[in-house]
């Protein structure tokens, strides 16, 4: 009786670590992700805004509808990178994504910001050069650290009536993005 239950516990001890190993490593094994997908937008170092989600159409990223959103990818081994524009006055929101899927840094319009969106964006080692003032930025730019040298930012505006969208998505594609030309 007892080594019979032992025989189960050991059953069930296994079958649980190899249930974890193998939920935890698919992600990594996985030929499509977040990154593959963001990266066939071709949005390098340029804001381009996502065609509107129609309702019944294939929305692979599995955003809102209501929403209007603009993608750019950095590389951050060229020199730091900037984002830079004027918003609506309506909410937005800002993340920064590391390859893995994993958000680096988000904020939004509600945290002080206001309408204007200038954003520097540094890896440890601009960082660095930056505490030692050897990089000069302009008085205001809100300094972010990135743990990853190739991130992506994703911009989100949440036009308040449908008739705002084109206006939102024209504002949108106006921000700069990519390194200090």
């Amino acid at each position: 009786m007892i080594r019979t239950l032992l025989w189960i516990l050991g059953g069930l001890l296994l079958g649980g670590v190899i249930h974890l190993v193998t939920i935890l490593a698919l992600p990594r094994l996985a030929e499509e992700t977040l990154w593959t997908r963001v990266s066939a937008i071709e949005a390098q170092n340029v804001m381009t805004v996502l065609p509107e989600i129609q309702a019944g159409q294939a929305n692979p990223l599995h955003l809102d509808p209501d929403v209007v959103y603009g993608i750019c990818q950095l590389d951050l081994t060229q020199g730091p990178a900037y984002l830079s524009g004027i918003l609506p006055d309506a909410f937005w929101s800002i993340a920064l994504f590391e390859p893995s899927g994993t958000i680096a840094y988000s904020t939004t319009n509600r945290d002080g910001i206001g309408q204007s969106l200038e954003m520097g964006i540094f890896n440890a080692a601009q960082t660095r050069l930056l505490a030692q003032q050897q990089i000069d930025i302009e008085e205001g730019l809100l300094v972010i650290e990135s743990p990853a040298n190739q991130i992506f930012a994703l911009v989100r505006l949440a036009p308040p009536h449908e008739a705002m969208r084109a206006r939102f998505a024209e504002k949108l594609a106006a921000v700069r993005c990519g390194p200090q030309t």
